[in-house]
């Protein structure tokens, strides 16, 4: 679930593995989730695998079968370049920043919560 424009700046910015079509099976299937009429009726919802290493991406994303079709091949090829790449993934390494950024707002918020609290109990004090 990446936002297409999303994808696009990260793969921009990202040394990932490049994929053939050789390399990938592609279907077209029908997509699950609410839609009702439309999404039971149209097989717009690509899955693609990657035959070397066996991983499989879902996508239906957009109604669009070749919107899907593309943000496929994206999340497809960051999942190849972890799982070849590893901890020296350019993806591995933007998800540990994203968590280490998570963590340092969470401890300014507690913190800063903290302060909110205190200053409320001197305010107490004062008034008594």
């Amino acid at each position: 679930s990446v936002p297409l424009l999303q994808a696009a700046r990260k793969k921009n910015s990202l040394d990932l593995l490049e994929l053939t079509e050789a390399e990938l099976e592609e279907q077209f299937v029908r997509g699950d989730g609410p839609g009702g009429q439309a999404t039971n009726k149209t097989n717009n919802c690509v899955v693609l695998k990657h035959i070397p290493s066996g991983i499989v991406v879902k996508c239906h994303q957009t109604r669009s079968v070749e919107k899907n079709r593309k943000i496929a091949r994206e999340i497809l090829q960051e999942k190849v370049d972890l799982f070849y790449k590893g901890e020296d993934s350019d993806v591995f390494k933007e998800k540990k920043a994203s968590e280490k950024q998570k963590q340092e707002k969470k401890r300014r918020a507690k913190a800063n919560l903290e302060r909110k609290k205190l200053f409320k109990e001197m305010q107490q004090l004062d008034k008594e």
